[in-house]
């Protein structure tokens, strides 16, 4: 299994939109993919159509109560993809986790009790660095982060890579981060052009050659309970993060 956290400390990056329009795409190519909603603001869950106060069992219940995951994914719309989400009680996880001995890797080991195979597990991380975001850091292998196309885009990276660095250090040897996807991209500005050759120049091959572009249709499909794919098929936003999903399954047959 291919388990990838998508992260970036600042808001409006894309990371929720990259996490489900990824997730949804690749599921559409056969893959099997699982969603982990670690953000408490519980976005992933909402764009997937689901309501949190009405989320019976979440990803809280596996890091808190020990759950079983099997008790708490839940199946989605969309064929072969399946979502562990989240509510609100997620807010309180990072206070309740704090004398709880191996807080860092509960996610980790949850899930490999849970005895279901995917090819892909895909974790929204919240927009700051605590436990819930060191869970999702212990449990994946690879890091993907999305980087908005505007002035203060790189604001904040610089602290967030000495992170990474140092829970590959201490807590997951195997942790690297694998991709960097350049979002909210408009060719005819110059400071989205300015930012991806920033971009290009400190990450060099890490950057997707998909850049996802500006697109209304994007910001309108979480309100629908929907990917982009099935909201507006026809849009920008759909074809960027189709182009996307075919990259990062290029990159893994390359690695073989």
């Amino acid at each position: 299994m291919r388990k990838i956290a998508v992260i970036n400390q600042k808001g409006g990056s894309g990371k929720t939109t990259t996490v489900v329009n990824l997730g949804a795409y690749l599921a559409e190519k056969g893959k099997r993919v699982l969603l982990a909603d670690l953000d408490p603001q519980s976005h992933t869950t909402i764009h997937l159509g689901m309501e949190p106060p009405s989320v019976r069992n979440s990803v809280y219940d596996v890091l808190i109560k020990k759950m079983p995951v099997s008790e708490a994914v839940s199946e989605t719309y969309q064929k072969n993809l399946f979502l562990l989400p989240s509510k609100i009680e997620l807010a309180s996880a990072e206070i309740e986790l704090v004398n709880e001995i191996g807080r860092e890797i509960i996610l980790r080991d949850m899930l490999r009790k849970y005895r279901q195979n995917f090819d892909y597990l895909i974790i929204d991380c919240p927009p700051s660095v605590g436990l819930l975001t060191l869970n999702a850091l212990t449990t994946a292998d690879e890091i993907f982060i999305p980087i908005q196309a505007e002035f203060f885009a790189l604001e904040g990276l610089t602290k967030l890579l000495q992170t990474i660095e140092i829970i590959r250090d201490r807590l997951n040897t195997s942790l690297r981060i694998s991709g960097i996807i350049i979002t909210m991209y408009d060719e005819r500005k110059n400071i989205c052009r300015d930012v991806a050759a920033k971009v290009t120049d400190h990450f060099g091959k890490k950057v997707f050659k998909t850049r996802i572009r500006e697109n209304v249709r994007l910001a309108e499909a979480p309100g629908f309970g929907k990917a982009v794919k099935d909201f507006a098929p026809g849009s920008h936003g759909a074809d960027d993060y189709r182009k996307l999903a075919a990259e990062v399954l290029k990159k893994k047959e390359e690695r073989r």
